[in-house]
């Protein structure tokens, strides 16, 4: 038994040498030695490529302005580990995760004795939130966000009210799948019988996937642009306003503090959900409850403005889809400044194609690389880049400290990539530019 929380939490990042193990067997046993938690709530289930972790936020900030307690499971963290089981957004304590840690603990062990073998890092952690959310909590629903794919994820082993599929893309190929479809196809085992599946998956292949796996569990359906649609996208300085919109429903001048086009797509899914659920009685909205909570939705690292003097923009791109987002808010919103990118990532993403697109915008780009087993080093990322005005860098941190002190009026530093390395920047950046601000 652990008696510290850092004893706890090491133990837990130690079983990350057991890397990625898809499958519901050892999930299903540790619930079944638990009693079966998973079965005790009502839940909504998220998953997709991009767009997860916002649209737990924006639906949890809806019902949370209606009233109601909400529990969310997501991953990976930003600002600190608890936070990937929280409350109605608060992290769980150092305490509850050690409780909860001295519970799992013994599972794993004899589990690790059995031919499934021990438990990985995320399945523990998993059956963490299934356990606290059903005897140590009092929460009135839980949205869990996928973790890789979602047909074996850890998580789909809940009878969810609702399933949110946000989007598809090219990411997790050598796991999911080299084809939209195929992707599609994993993404699609979250859909569950007579259950409702909402999605914005555009690609016409990867959607026609989806409806055949709705079609064959009898789920109805609700799609972006068919069922519900966007009207009136503006963008704000710091934000975005819209019109959501289906066949009985009009809902103008929605704004969202989150930036990007992207984000409305993520918030008209949390909006069709918040509907459907309180058209089936499972819970009661308000039009009022759904602008508040709209408004109010806040997610760490997404197109984060952390500072204006210097500017400071935070986002976690670290697949293709999310840099198209990126790159594309950038030109729109800021072509007239000097954009200085610093980039870090995973080894096993498409980061040709990444690279390329940042390099289309980026007037200078730094490569970085950080402490994480799947970190590509700074020299193979810059290798890939084509850009004219470009350097690999050893040391992040004092590199990050010295742009931002130079930094001219008319320029800005964009921190982007892994979303592992955003846990780490974003936390150091935040207290430099405080230091900053107070030595000016």
């Amino acid at each position: 038994m652990f008696t510290t929380y850092q004893e706890a939490l090491d133990w837990i990042h130690a079983r990350l040498r057991l890397g990625i193990k898809p499958g519901l067997k050892r999930m299903e046993w540790m619930m079944d030695r638990l009693d079966h938690p998973e079965n005790k709530l009502k839940a909504v289930h998220i998953g997709g490529t991009n767009g997860k972790g916002s649209t737990v936020t924006f639906l949890r900030s809806i019902l949370e302005a209606a009233g109601y307690t909400v529990g969310t499971f997501t991953s990976p963290y930003i600002e600190q580990f608890n936070e990937r089981i929280s409350v109605n957004g608060k992290p769980l304590s150092d305490q509850e995760i050690l409780e909860l840690t001295n519970i799992i603990l013994p599972l794993a062990n004899e589990l690790e004795e059995t031919e499934l073998g021990g438990p990985t890092e995320f399945e523990v952690i998993t059956a963490m939130s299934f356990y606290y959310f059903a005897n140590m909590s009092n929460v009135d629903i839980v949205l869990f966000e996928v973790g890789l794919g979602g047909r074996f994820d850890s998580t789909n082993i809940i009878q969810p009210l609702a399933s949110i599929i946000t989007n598809i893309g090219l990411d997790h190929t050598n796991i999911l799948g080299n084809s939209y479809e195929e992707i599609a196809f994993e993404k699609a085992g979250i859909i569950k019988v007579r259950t409702p599946i909402f999605t914005a998956v555009k690609h016409h292949g990867a959607l026609r996937v989806i409806e055949e796996q709705a079609e064959s569990k009898e789920a109805p359906i609700f799609r972006l642009n068919k069922e519900f649609s966007i009207a009136n996208h503006m963008s704000l300085d710091k934000g975005e306003v819209f019109t959501f919109q289906t066949d009985t429903i009009t809902m103008k001048q929605l704004e969202i503090s989150m930036i990007g086009q992207h984000q409305t797509e993520n918030a008209v899914l949390a909006v069709c959900a918040a509907q459907y659920l309180s058209q089936k009685g499972f819970h009661h909205f308000t039009e009022q409850a759904i602008r508040k909570g709209l408004m109010s939705a806040y997610w760490p690292g997404r197109f984060e403005i952390l500072s204006e003097n210097p500017f400071i923009i935070i986002d976690g791109a670290h697949n293709d889809e999310g840099i198209t987002a990126l790159v594309n808010e950038l030109s729109s919103r800021f072509a007239d400044r000097h954009i200085h990118i610093i980039f870090a990532a995973l080894r096993d993403k498409k980061l040709d194609k990444m690279i390329s697109k940042l390099d289309s915008i980026a007037n200078q780009i730094s490569f970085v690389s950080f402490d994480f087993p799947r970190a590509a080093g700074a020299k193979e990322l810059l290798n890939l880049s084509h850009s004219k005005n470009k350097v690999a860098v050893d040391n992040w941190k004092s590199y990050l400290i010295e742009e931002m002190q130079s930094l001219q009026p008319n320029s800005m530093i964009v921190v982007t990539g892994s979303l592992y390395f955003i846990s780490e920047a974003k936390p150091f950046l935040c207290k430099n530019l405080k230091n900053l601000t107070i030595s000016l």
